[in-house]
């Protein structure tokens, strides 16, 4: 049960083709690049779309002093 055989691998191609014709596997695989493609420009968008942090909502700003105990 380890390992599968070219005749394995034969007939799961087989029946692919039957469930999917020779048509539709390269429009599967166009569809997974574009994917993959778009996925990619996405990143690089987001890299490249790095803004400042907005302003804090009030001018004012709290000093907060720590009290040190023994």
């Amino acid at each position: 049960m380890g390992s599968f055989s070219v005749w394995h691998w034969l007939i799961v191609l087989i029946i692919v083709l039957i469930f999917f014709g020779r048509g539709k596997i390269p429009d599967l695989m166009g569809d997974v690049a574009k994917g993959i493609k778009s996925f990619k420009k996405g990143m690089a968008d987001d890299d490249t779309n790095d803004a400042p942090p907005p302003p804090p909502v009030s001018g004012k700003t709290v000093d907060h002093q720590r009290e040190e105990t023994k």
